[in-house]
């Protein structure tokens, strides 16, 4: 897994979900999520916003890098 989305990767093992369950939450299938959190397709804004309301955070506290 690439650096960029380890926060994605790392909130959701806290929650014990799956990328199966990640994308039937998100109505989307398990390998085009995978492929959003492995950084193998790109991530689009209104997706960003809806992953990270499962999470209970701003798409900003998920994806972005401050490093």
């Amino acid at each position: 897994m690439g650096k960029k989305y380890q926060k994605l990767f790392v909130e959701r093992k806290k929650r014990d979900l799956s990328c199966e369950d990640m994308g039937k939450i998100l109505g989307i299938s398990t390998t085009y999520y995978w492929q959003i959190e492995n950084n193998k397709r790109r991530l689009f804004y209104n997706d960003a916003i809806r992953i990270a309301r499962i999470f209970h955070l701003k798409p900003d506290d998920l994806f972005y890098e401050n490093e």
